[in-house]
């Protein structure tokens, strides 16, 4: 509190909730108001909590994470792995006090990260993730104020192109894992193709998702059960294969690497991260070149949002039907214009 002589009078400049409190400034023309109306600012103070200066939250970032974990995360199917990554953000960036946790402190931590080589996507699932559970924590009256990292924007990210096999190169893949040691690469293979399963889908496929013509997907990416129909063929054989191979209600055991080992016996080059991938992407192309309907495929592929499945549109025969039907040269009165140059 300081009351002041000035040349215009007796200067009141208070602030009565202390240092980060709202301030107060105002001249009298006596020393007995300044006096007066300070005094009145003190007693307001108890009267109106938002002169108060609010509470620095002295939590550390982990303990807000392990906060959202117990209210909210426990209770999601990759909610440990999803606590994992958050704590290892927050003790990457020292585990600040979550009320000193700034847009500019993670960004920051993201430009260290691309340049030690950790893609832009794994930096956007890290900030996707933080920005969740700070709105997820603010919806359950766990956290005031704004979301740290609710306007910070993440990398563009350049899409690549979708990898599919071919004909040839799927019976040479088939051909090469045929001679695989591993008893369930081939037939885990066969489901990916025919079903445009995710490889971990058809890994864990247990022998009561089989049955009547139809492969039910329960633990899937999404979280919901889908259904896709396989042949006669294909479900004799994966009941065969659980006769022969299994112990419990799981039809086969894993086999990622003999995968791998296969794709590289026969000679086929995959990109980067789409490995096993290629094999749900093959799937997706040729159901589309096969005239297949780009919403049957949201539902077989479990897509969320069509624009995931719009990936593979561009494969219709009608899509490139109309390509050629459509374009400005399509027409002879424009194909074939006159083009002699003009007489003298």
């Amino acid at each position: 509190m300081a009351i002041k002589k000035t040349a215009s009078g007796w200067l009141v400049d208070s602030q009565p909730g202390g240092r980060g409190a709202k301030r107060f400034r105002k001249t009298f023309k006596t020393q007995a108001e300044a006096k007066a109306y300070d005094a009145w600012l003190h007693t307001q103070l108890l009267a109106k909590p938002e002169w108060q200066p609010a509470k620095r939250d002295v939590r550390k970032l982990s303990e807000v994470m392990d906060l959202w974990f117990a209210h909210h995360g426990s209770g999601l199917r990759a909610g440990a792995d999803t606590r994992r990554r958050l704590l290892a953000v927050a003790h990457a960036l020292g585990d600040p006090q979550v009320s000193q946790f700034t847009v500019d402190m993670f960004a920051q931590y993201r430009t260290r990260r691309l340049a030690q080589g950790v893609t832009a996507n794994n930096l956007n699932r890290e900030h996707s993730y933080m920005r969740a559970a700070f709105n997820e924590l603010k919806r359950l009256g766990l956290w005031d104020g704004a979301n740290p990292l609710g306007e910070l924007r993440q990398y563009r990210i350049q899409e690549n192109e979708l990898t599919y096999l071919t004909h040839a190169q799927i019976r040479l893949l088939l051909g090469a894992l045929s001679t695989a040691r591993n008893p369930h690469v081939l037939l885990i293979t066969k489901v990916c193709l025919s079903t445009g399963a995710r490889w971990s889908e058809a890994e864990e496929l247990q022998l009561s998702q089989v049955g009547a013509g139809i492969v039910q997907f329960a633990r899937t990416k999404s979280g919901k059960v889908r259904a896709v129909p396989i042949s006669q063929e294909l479900e004799s054989e994966l009941r065969a294969h659980h006769r022969r191979n299994a112990t419990t209600e799981r039809i086969f055991g894993y086999a990622w690497s003999a995968f791998r080992e296969g794709v590289e016996r026969a000679g086929i080059a995959l990109p980067d991260g789409q490995m096993t991938h290629a094999l749900r992407h093959t799937f997706a192309s040729h159901f589309m070149m096969n005239g297949g309907n780009i919403l049957t495929l949201q539902r077989i592929l479990g897509h969320q949002s069509l624009t995931m499945t719009m990936r593979y549109a561009h494969l219709a025969p009608e899509h490139l039907a109309e390509a050629l039907r459509l374009n400005p040269l399509a027409h002879d009165t424009v194909r074939y214009a006159e083009t002699e140059p003009n007489a003298c």
